[in-house]
């Protein structure tokens, strides 16, 4: 009998594909034990890891061999190092730091995925922060849980910001606001490259307190300003650039819509209208792109559109499209770029 070694293959494809979850379960649980700020202090053994954060030694051993087979962990002479990788984005305090998008994947995206048939079957969302007319407001009412919340939102822009102040001819520009910017990570970003900027962000009054936080611990308190507000209701702020990020997916078509359109005239003659999402492709569908839609449409409700929609909103708005751009980011983002001529 001759093994059919392409069907076992398969098979053994289909089988890890299964099992993904526990790949991501492992990195969950080795940020919120604090493996890697641990090991950033040097080599340590597993007896001294044991200690250190709390495990069982049943379980121990092969939890960190695991972490090193995944890539997260060095192991030599029995002691365990972060990766390059980990000590980058795995230990807090460092500007790339990835942990709390770890920690709200496993607080929060993980139990909705798990509901994930039932959805598919109401159609409704299952995060708590779906609770009201407006989950966001709600969020925003713990102090404690609104600076959890817009520290992953920091981790999963990131690596937006230094490809969005690449994109753009920012010298043409003096001022920008990121309408729903969270507590300031991108524009922060974007002025620190180019300096000569103004800089804004546009959320609601609640975030504020951990906005003027941020940025003090950035150093650019002087460089980006806070304007509070609901973008549904109160004006935008008037700038030569506005950014919508990873917001209008959170809304319905309509209500994506309307706030393209009350950008309008908050951009000045001459500026332009940046947009960045993870944007579909109905014909060359993305799976990172359609994971993004399913996390917001599980959260809040809400959806990732296409490209050729966000292109005819823009376009009803009185916006010229100029170029849609493909950036490097978890969700392989798309950032649309339209101009308000003069």
């Amino acid at each position: 009998m001759t093994a059919d070694l392409e069907a076992i293959a398969e098979a053994v494809a289909i089988g890890r594909l299964s099992n993904a979850y526990a790949q991501s379960k492992l990195l969950h649980s080795a940020v919120e034990l604090g493996v890697f700020e641990v090991l950033a202090a040097g080599p340590a053994d597993e007896r001294l890891l044991r200690s250190e954060i709390g495990l069982h030694p049943r379980l121990s051993g092969q939890f960190l061999d695991a972490l090193v087979a995944l890539g997260l962990l060095v192991k030599s002479d029995g002691s365990y190092t972060n990766s390059t990788a980990a000590q980058r984005l795995l230990v807090s305090g460092g500007p790339d730091f990835m942990g709390d998008l770890c920690r709200v994947a496993a607080m929060r995206h993980y139990p909705m995925w798990g509901r994930l048939t039932e959805a598919l079957r109401d159609g409704e969302p299952k995060s708590d922060r779906a609770v009201g007319p407006d989950p966001f407001k709600k969020l925003y009412e713990n102090p404690e849980l609104a600076r959890k919340f817009l520290a992953h939102m920091d981790s999963a822009h990131a690596m937006v910001g230094p490809q969005l102040a690449d994109l753009l001819d920012w010298k043409r520009y003096e001022s920008f606001v990121d309408v729903g910017g969270a507590r300031g990570n991108l524009a922060a970003q974007i002025v620190r490259a180019h300096p000569h900027l103004r800089g804004g962000v546009f959320e609601l009054p609640a975030v504020e307190t951990v906005f003027d936080e941020h940025m003090k611990h950035l150093g650019t308190d002087a460089s980006v300003r806070f304007h509070g507000g609901d973008f549904f209701v109160d004006p935008l702020p008037e700038a030569d650039v506005v950014i919508f990020g990873h917001v209008l997916h959170d809304w319905s078509a309509d209500r994506a819509q309307t706030l393209i359109e009350r950008a309008y005239p908050a951009v000045r003659p001459g500026g332009a209208l940046v947009i960045y999402d993870q944007m579909l492709d109905v014909d060359h569908p993305d799976l990172h792109s359609l994971l993004g839609s399913f996390t917001v449409a599980l959260t809040t409700g809400g959806t990732e559109y296409s490209t050729d929609e966000y292109r005819s909103w823009v376009e009803k708005a009185g916006f010229r499209v100029t170029g849609l751009h493909n950036i490097v980011t978890i969700g392989n983002d798309v950032v649309l770029i339209a101009v308000k001529d003069r």
